[in-house]
């Protein structure tokens, strides 16, 4: 089994707390590189939400 299979599977319905660990992780990123790669982040952000099921608040942040 994959390793993205594997955190898919312990992820499994804790969609919710993923998507606010990306955010949280993805804030931390670009505060610490002072926004100069604010668009690449959030582009992450967005790819891992995709990812683990966590894009339901995809439009609120």
């Amino acid at each position: 089994m994959a390793m993205m299979d594997k955190i898919k599977q312990m992820l499994k319905g804790h969609e919710g707390q993923a998507s606010k660990g990306v955010d949280k992780a993805g804030n931390m990123a670009d505060d610490k590189t002072h926004g100069k790669h604010s668009g690449r982040i959030d582009s992450a952000q967005d790819k891992m939400k995709d990812q683990f099921g966590g894009d339901q608040d995809k439009g609120n942040r």
